[in-house]
């Protein structure tokens, strides 16, 4: 078990962009720029089996549309796994699109997108990923507002053979980011940029072949509750809330998308 936090210079790397990623206030806070040239984007220098996973971001703010700041954890290779927060921009005034997905083996497809009941763009907050072998939660300031449960019991694809890294980028993406793309960026407000800071990564480490973590999951101290977390009554409750209120969209109920029939996980699962 590995519990990393606070510098960025011991965590991550810029891998491109050039100085548009940049490491301030001596490790405690990163940048990325998204101008009319470039984006940037940073990954861990470590990969992690299973874990639990916070930033705190502030997000690009006023006329955001049509960049994507995406905080992911990913595999390599074309049959790579991947656990998505992805953050669409919007005009001044308008509320960001979180977008969440998870693939597996290559495959994706499995997105669910909110809003959120702040303004991102304010101050920081946190953005956390659970990911253990019964299940992935997403987490905002530690309220759930999804949950993947592990359901290759039934033959479904679930990422947990792939050790993966934390990457994030600032990019534009205007052919489809804002409305389906029907807003572009607005050039002359740039240079756009998102602020990063708090990065702490509880987790199994990955190295030379295997794992950081023992064989069988201890939750003796309280920093291993991630290895089994899943959802309490009061947990239960603020999913529903988010659900019902700030989710504008699931695969799972876009019956038009699946004319046959709903993939399997959302036909037995109770978090979707």
């Amino acid at each position: 078990m590995a519990a990393s936090a606070g510098d960025f210079n011991q965590e991550v790397v810029p891998i491109w962009g050039g100085d548009r990623a940049k490491i301030l206030s001596g490790g405690k806070v990163l940048s990325l720029t998204l101008d009319k040239t470039s984006g940037s984007g940073f990954e861990s220098k470590r990969e992690y089996l299973f874990g639990r996973i916070d930033m705190q971001i502030k997000l690009v703010a006023g006329n955001s549309a049509g960049s994507v700041t995406a905080y992911y954890l990913s595999s390599q290779g074309p049959c790579h796994d991947e656990i998505d927060f992805e953050f669409l921009g919007n005009l001044t005034g308008e509320p960001y699109t979180v977008h969440t997905n998870v693939y597996t083996q290559g495959k994706g497809g499995r997105e669910q997108q909110f809003h959120l009941w702040f303004d991102p763009t304010k101050d920081f907050h946190m953005y956390s990923v659970v990911w253990n072998p019964q299940r992935i939660i997403f987490l905002v300031d530690d309220t759930p507002i999804r949950v993947y449960e592990n359901q290759e019991s039934i033959g479904v694809p679930f990422p947990q053979n792939q050790p993966m890294k934390l990457y994030s980028s600032l990019w534009n993406a205007d052919q489809w980011a804002t409305r389906g793309g029907s807003v572009k960026a607005d050039w002359s407000e740039a240079p756009f940029t998102a602020y990063y800071r708090n990065f702490n990564a509880n987790a199994c480490l990955w190295s030379s072949g295997s794992s950081s973590c023992p064989s069988k999951a201890s939750s003796s101290t309280r920093n291993n509750d991630w290895q089994t977390q899943g959802l309490d009554a009061s947990g239960r409750r603020s999913l529903r809330w988010v659900q019902k209120y700030y989710m504008i969209y699931n695969y799972c109920t876009d019956y038009k998308r699946f004319p046959q029939g709903r993939p399997r996980e959302c036909r037995l699962s109770k978090h979707f």
